[in-house]
């Protein structure tokens, strides 16, 4: 069978209004990232922060059968093994590093399975909302692979370490529910509801201050990724620069005279 432009696993950009989605398009092995798609993760969240059109980030995978399968094992006979896999930990690594630092909110859009590499990526997300069929697992113990200690603090953000332990020391593959009720999802929606629910919650982000959101995003990653020494003098500048905006005073003029306001990040 020939292989479509459709079938050809790819990481798509694609800008609509205040939101950049960016979905993982692989259908045959159910939105797995190949090395190419670990590679233009960086490239795409550069490109959204450096628009200032853009407000908000989704991830997503095409279709709704899942968000993503994880990295593609399909390439894992040739790119992680011996020297190729240090290359192949190297994209994931520069991967997760740029979901971490991006400056404007990142959500994940949760269809499905969400396993392994897949899990790391939301993980890197500020937000997640998932349907109720969704399932989530780290499969690292089943391939015989380690999983690399640089991404674990990311999940250790969103659960108890004992929680992480049974996912790592098992690999089982936990419902939505209990993903839910252990914190590693914000929220729940109908299969149906999922992409109005996340467009919905962006739009409502977007229209906010830029900068107050920005502020607020990295006070809690800074004291959360190092709470006995956070940079005070950097979370200070960010909030006085929030003071010193014309959003500050659009904000103001806007309550006086009971309008919606309209923020520039500016």
């Amino acid at each position: 069978m020939t292989e479509t432009l459709a079938d050809t696993p790819d990481l798509d950009l694609e800008i609509d209004g205040p939101i950049a989605w960016i979905a993982a398009r692989n259908p045959t092995r159910m939105n797995a990232y190949t090395a190419g798609m670990w590679r233009k993760i960086p490239e795409h969240i550069a490109a959204a922060e450096s628009n200032p059109a853009i407000r908000v980030i989704v991830l997503r995978g095409a279709g709704t059968r899942a968000f993503s399968a994880g990295a593609d094992i399909s390439e894992f006979e040739n790119a992680r093994t011996g020297d190729a896999a240090a290359e192949y930990d190297r994209l994931n690594h520069e991967a997760f590093a740029a979901l971490l630092s991006a400056t404007k909110p990142v959500i994940a859009m949760i269809h499905g399975f969400c396993l392994g590499g897949g899990l790391g990526i939301a993980a890197c997300a500020d937000i997640r909302i998932a349907d109720e069929k969704a399932q989530f697992a780290i499969p690292a113990a089943k391939l015989g692979l380690g999983y690399n200690h640089r991404w674990v603090p990311p999940l250790l953000a969103l659960a108890p370490p004992s929680f992480i332990k049974d996912m790592l020391f098992t690999g089982r593959r936990v419902p939505a529910a209990e993903a839910h009720q252990i914190g590693i999802v914000n929220r729940l929606v109908d299969t149906e509801a999922l992409e109005l629910a996340v467009r919905s919650l962006a739009n409502e982000i977007a229209a906010n201050a830029p900068l107050t959101v920005r502020a607020a995003k990295l006070s809690i990653d800074e004291l959360v990724r190092h709470p006995e020494n956070a940079d005070a003098g950097k979370l200070d500048a960010a909030v006085q620069a929030c003071f010193a905006s014309a959003d500050y005073a659009e904000g103001r003029r806007a309550f006086l005279e009971k309008r919606k306001p309209q923020f520039t990040g500016q």
